[in-house]
């Protein structure tokens, strides 16, 4: 009889496995049993331009490809198996030379490159594993209105690049580690409860927002950590271009953060245009950071002005970012 009841259960678990996977357009699987082997077919099958969305389940893997989703390929979501089982890596370096001996630079190196518009990914992890040899890009952002949902972005120097200029982004949830400029670029990026790792002394952040934006990157409610030998010698950011904004508010952190919070990139002229702030955030003990220290040129911002309903808002797609 118990036998019996197993064999019930394992069944109906196979049946809602099943029905699960009818939720999706495209399944990839390494081993044959989806419609693709690699994340790359799967978007390239995808109609251009369509209007509606595309759903592509990644069964469990490390899929060892350099995949870039075009401009026409647009509302794609990619939702992976598993977080920690569901891995896009590949290893390309700013100084790893292309097939012409040239050096294929820090936007040529990225593993995973999102050009079309409201880009989804849940549940995957993607990697640059080339390791600590300068710029190492393993997710590159060009593409607006994009969301990333219980993802793991790993890497070294410049791991995860908002590239657009005109591009808003919203990670959830989400766990990105580095050493140097590991979260980069011109985007508008929205980073809500996500653990930010440092991995060795650094700069968390190296913002290129263009002049006139309302808003660069904002932390809110995120929790920064570091590995264990590191007990000093890390800044929250510094300004790759003039008019850098970043804010973290509401979030919690080491002492390894210097007591001064920002570095000015050796750039005096970079403090009167450049924008950095801090609300409400508190050590490991529950005590509110003491901002006492912080270089003059930082601001004390107000937490309730940097939602994400104010800091993502889109006229064309009012609830864009809305995550169930």
């Amino acid at each position: 009889m118990k036998k019996v009841l197993a064999l019930a259960i394992m069944f109906f678990m196979a049946l809602s496995g099943y029905a699960d996977k009818q939720k999706f357009d495209f399944i990839v699987a390494q081993d044959g049993s989806g419609m693709f082997k690699t994340i790359q077919e799967a978007i390239n099958a995808v109609p251009d331009y369509r209007k509606v969305e595309t759903r592509i389940f990644v069964s469990k893997g490390v899929y060892k490809e350099k995949v870039v989703l075009p401009e026409s390929k647009q509302n794609i979501t990619l939702i992976g198996e598993n977080i920690d089982a569901t891995i896009i890596q590949y290893d390309d370096y700013a100084q790893k030379k292309n097939k012409f001996g040239e050096n294929m630079g820090t936007s040529g190196s990225s593993s995973f490159y999102v050009y079309g518009n409201d880009f989804r990914a849940e549940n995957i992890t993607f990697a640059n594993t080339a390791g600590p040899v300068g710029q190492a890009v393993a997710m590159f952002v060009a593409g607006n209105r994009a969301i990333f949902l219980n993802c793991k972005f790993k890497g070294f120097q410049d791991t995860l690049y908002t590239y657009g200029k005109l591009s808003k982004q919203l990670y959830k949830n989400c766990y990105i580690e580095g050493t140097v400029d590991f979260i980069f670029g011109s985007s508008t990026a929205f980073f809500d409860n996500c653990h930010i790792h440092c991995l060795r002394k650094g700069y968390l952040t190296a913002a290129s927002t263009p002049k006139g934006r309302d808003h660069g990157y904002v932390f809110r409610f995120c929790r920064i950590t570091a590995e264990k030998e590191i007990t000093e010698g890390i800044y929250l950011g510094r300004p790759w271009r003039p008019y850098a904004q970043t804010v973290f508010v509401g979030c919690t952190m080491g002492d390894f953060i210097n007591p001064v919070g920002w570095h000015n990139w050796g750039r005096v002229e970079n403090e009167k245009t450049a924008f950095y702030g801090e609300a409400d955030n508190y050590d490991y003990d529950g005590n509110q950071i003491d901002l006492s220290q912080r270089v003059t040129w930082a601001h004390q911002v107000n937490i309730d002005d940097y939602t994400i309903e104010k800091v993502l808002a889109d006229e064309t797609k009012p609830n864009w970012f809305v995550v169930e």
